[in-house]
């Protein structure tokens, strides 16, 4: 079977799943799942980072379907997210997950201008999160006593297009400037010599000298977390996509170069890549978000080299179909064995942001894409 053929195959399998578990969750803005169920962050936490994964996924059935069920339950998702857009507490350095995928998503089908306002008041929030001094965005908040005031993560780069968005939206290069910056100093203080990322670096926020990196969700201080290096894969093919700025092309393919070599050749990627040798714990979701980056670096490099990333993302996505997707329509979510972080109880479970990146990559396989970064 051709791979084109394979792929377009997995996306009329993702429809007609999609197509049941839509209609059991129709006001729902899921995050895991219990017993094949997903559960709601409505009431529990409107402000949890992943709330923009589910409209996402919704708007990319919708461009690939037009089933206006879906539009319309994206958009009430994003209706919903108000109630986070306007809590200090529920912005942070993941505006770009929650808003590029819901509001902007929406303004970019339906010119809608209330999304419009929304992307714009996340885009300006995320900006404000800029250090000038140490020249990073800020990462989480704090109880208030400034503990973390000079954290930056890896992830963040994901979160940079609602700024180079914002910046194309008004014309005012100030966005797509803060992006850049963050960009050059995660290139800098995060990406090792050996294209291993830190999951965490902490800055003094008062000189922007760099204190002492963190392990975070990885295994340790000084191992390699495989999302984050997925992050950092798909985060910097992104900033070059939107800058043409050629060296973060090149730190998107040595990262891609480390998460490639490291990858056993199951194609089913560890929690982290220095986790130890008797440690079977594995994380799906580093899997579809790093063949979403690889795609893109393809598609920016000459043939044969294109090749070289499109068959490496291919692998992974197949090894996720093969060994690691549910397709029973009776159970909600498609992704098995994703991993929160290597110490997290929530350990091989199922998350609703690998469910997104497997559909996207599909997608940009097939043509179906809608491009939300």
């Amino acid at each position: 079977m051709a791979t084109d053929e394979w792929a377009r195959q997995i996306a009329e399998k993702i429809i007609a799943k999609s197509q049941a578990v839509a209609a059991r969750n129709l006001h729902k803005i899921p995050y895991t799942s219990t017993d094949g169920c997903f559960d709601d962050k409505t009431t529990s936490d409107i402000n949890w980072w992943t709330n923009g994964f589910y409209p996402g996924m919704l708007w990319q059935l919708y461009q690939a379907t037009k089933d206006q069920q879906y539009r319309d339950m994206a958009v009430e998702i994003e209706e919903k997210l108000d109630r986070s857009l306007f809590q200090y507490n529920g912005l942070d350095h993941d505006n770009g997950f929650k808003w590029l995928l819901s509001a902007v998503a929406n303004y970019r089908i339906t010119k809608n201008p209330a999304s419009w306002n929304r992307g714009m008041l996340a885009a300006s929030h995320l900006a404000g999160r800029f250090n000038p001094i140490g020249q990073f965005i800020r990462a989480w908040n704090d109880s208030g006593d400034g503990s973390r005031a000079g954290w930056a993560i890896i992830d963040c780069m994901m979160n940079l297009p609602l700024l180079y968005w914002a910046s194309e939206e008004t014309n005012d290069p100030r966005f797509a400037q803060i992006a850049r910056m963050h960009a050059d100093t995660a290139a800098s203080a995060f990406v090792r010599p050996d294209g291993s990322v830190n999951h965490i670096v902490e800055f003094d926020p008062a000189t922007g000298e760099i204190l002492r990196t963190h392990g975070g969700q990885g295994y340790a201080q000084g191992s390699t977390w495989s999302r984050g290096q997925a992050w950092a894969v798909y985060g910097f093919a992104l900033s070059y996509l939107h800058t043409r700025e050629a060296s973060y092309l090149d730190t998107a393919k040595k990262a891609a170069h480390y998460f490639m070599a490291c990858t056993p050749e199951s194609g089913l990627v560890p929690v982290d890549f220095r986790q130890p040798a008797d440690c079977t714990l594995e994380d799906s979701t580093a899997s579809a978000i790093a063949a979403c980056g690889l795609i893109e670096i393809g598609n920016c490099v000459p043939e044969p080299e294109k090749q070289v990333y499109y068959n490496f993302a291919k692998k992974l996505l197949r090894a996720l179909d093969e060994n690691r997707c549910c397709w029973n329509p009776d159970t909600d979510p498609i992704l098995q064995k994703c991993t929160v972080a290597f110490h997290d109880p929530m350990r091989e479970t199922t998350i609703i942001y690998g469910d997104y990146f497997f559909l996207e990559a599909i997608w940009k396989l097939t043509g179906k894409e809608l491009f939300l970064w």
